[in-house]
C-alpha cells in the first residue's frame, strides 16, 4: 500500500519553531557523550514540591469523588482558594466564580487568550524580548504581532508612546510579563496605571503574565491587579509552577475580567474537562497552607543570585544584577551574537545558556541564565566561562 502524504492544516504552518527544544537537544546531545555539562539554559525550577503539596495529593488520590470527571470549569474550592492567595498577598479581590479560570499551566492560558480575542485582521502588541509562547496562540489565531521593544535603557518596559498609531488602532491585545522573563526586570505600580490608561483608551486587552510573581529581590513584586482599573481591562495569569516548585504539576489560573474569563472557561469546555480532582485540593493547599516555604524558596534564588553576580564580577563580565523572576539576562562580548556565543560556551566550556535571538530581535546581544543551581555550580560555571578570557 503506498504511503499517504498528510498535509498539516495552515495554522500549523504558521506556529513558530519551539525555541527550547532546541536548547534541550543540544544540551541533551553534549551529556550524551559523556561530558560534565552545566545546563543554566532553561526554565525548570531544580528544587522538588514542598511536601506538605505532595502529602495532600497522596491523601487526595485515594478519594472515590476524584476518580470522576471533575467540573468542566474546576472545583470551587481551588477557585476560592487563589481568590484567598491574591486577597492575602495583593489585597486584590476576586470572585471565584466570574473572576477565577483553572488552566492546565499558565501557558495554556497564555495561548487561549489570542485565540478568545484575535482574528487574522487584528494586531497583538507582544513584548520584545519575551516569552516566545506568547507568539504561538497568536500564530494560532492568523492575527499579526507588533512588538514593544524592551532596552535597557528604559528598564526593560515598553515605551507605549513609541508603538505606530495604525499598530495601535488595530490592537486587541497585548501582553505584559514582569517580573520579567527573560530580562530579570520587575514594573513599577506607575507603569502598571500606564497600563491601564493606554489601554482603557484604545479599547485593549491585557494579559499580565505573573508567572514570577513571588520572586523579587528588591521587595514583593507587584501584581497588574492591584492598579485601579485593572479588571476593568484585562486579566492576570498566575502559576503554582514558579512559586511551589509545581512545574510538571500544570496548575495555572486566569485572573480578572470576567468577560475575559468566560471566554477562556468557554474554549477550555471544548479542548478539556479540567484538572484532576486530586491535583486540585493538593494545590489548594499550596495556595493556603503555610508559606514558609516560599519565603525559604526566595532565599535560596537571592543567594544564588549574589553567587553568580558575584562570580561575574570576578571574571569582568559586567551585568545588572537581577531584580525578580529567577533569571539573569548578560550582555554577550562585543563581536559575539547571541546564538555564537551560546554555542562557544557549550563547546568549549561545557555550559549551555540561552541565547537572547531566541527571545526576539531585541534579545539579540543577551543570553540568558537560570539561577537553577546551587552556588557551588553556578561558581563553576563562571569559572569555566572566565577560562576562555572573553572579558577585558
Amino acid at each position: 500500500m503506498k504511503t499517504r502524504t498528510f498535509q498539516p492544516a495552515d495554522r500549523l504552518k504558521r506556529l513558530p519553531t519551539q525555541f527550547f527544544s532546541q536548547l534541550v537537544r543540544k544540551a541533551n546531545q553534549a551529556i550524551a557523550e559523556g561530558r560534565d555539562v552545566i545546563n543554566l539554559g532553561q526554565g525548570n525550577p531544580d528544587r522538588p514540591t514542598p511536601e506538605r503539596i505532595v502529602k495532600k495529593l497522596r491523601e487526595a488520590a485515594g478519594e472515590p469523588k476524584y476518580h470522576k470527571y471533575p467540573p468542566f470549569s474546576g472545583f470551587p474550592f481551588l477557585k476560592e482558594a487563589v481568590a484567598k492567595r491574591y486577597e492575602l498577598d495583593y489585597g486584590v479581590k476576586l470572585d471565584p466564580e466570574r473572576e477565577v479560570a483553572i488552566l492546565f499551566g499558565g501557558k495554556t492560558g497564555i495561548v487561549e487568550i489570542a485565540q478568545c480575542l484575535l482574528n487574522p485582521d487584528d494586531v497583538c502588541l507582544v513584548p520584545d524580548p519575551g516569552y516566545p509562547d506568547y507568539w504561538s496562540g497568536i500564530a494560532l489565531s492568523g492575527a499579526e504581532m507588533v512588538m514593544m521593544p524592551l532596552t535597557a535603557s528604559g528598564g526593560f518596559l515598553p515605551d507605549y508612546g513609541s508603538i505606530p498609531a495604525e499598530a495601535v488602532n488595530r490592537a486587541k491585545l497585548m501582553f505584559v510579563n514582569y517580573p520579567n522573563n527573560p530580562t530579570a526586570a520587575v514594573a513599577s505600580a506607575s507603569f502598571y496605571e500606564d497600563t491601564v490608561a493606554f489601554a482603557a483608551k484604545h479599547g485593549i486587552a491585557v494579559a499580565s503574565d505573573f508567572a514570577y510573581g513571588a520572586i523579587g529581590f528588591e521587595g514583593k513584586p507587584i501584581s497588574f491587579l492591584q492598579t485601579p482599573g485593572a479588571k476593568e481591562v484585562g486579566i492576570e495569569f498566575y502559576t503554582l509552577s514558579k512559586t511551589y516548585n509545581m512545574a510538571g504539576w500544570r496548575v495555572g489560573f486566569a485572573l480578572g475580567n470576567a468577560e475575559l474569563i468566560e471566554m477562556i472557561n468557554l474554549i477550555q469546555d471544548h479542548y478539556y474537562c479540567s484538572l484532576f480532582g486530586g491535583i486540585q485540593e493538593a494545590a489548594a493547599e499550596a495556595l493556603l497552607g503555610p508559606q514558609d516555604d516560599v519565603g525559604e524558596l526566595v532565599a535560596r534564588y537571592r543567594s544564588r543570585r549574589d553567587a553568580l553576580f558575584g562570580a561575574l564580577n570576578e571574571i569582568g563580565w559586567q551585568a545588572e544584577p537581577s531584580r525578580g523572576s529567577f533569571f539573569a539576562w548578560l550582555p554577550v562580548p562585543k563581536g559575539y551574537r547571541s546564538a555564537e556565543f551560546a554555542d562557544l560556551l557549550l563547546n568549549r566550556a561545557d555550559v549551555v545558556v540561552a541565547p537572547g535571538i531566541g527571545f526576539g530581535e531585541n534579545g539579540e546581544g543577551y543570553v540568558r541564565l537560570g539561577l537553577l543551581s546551587d552556588e557551588d555550580r553556578l561558581r563553576e560555571a563562571v569559572a569555566r566561562i572566565g577560562k576562555l578570557n572573553l572579558f577585558g
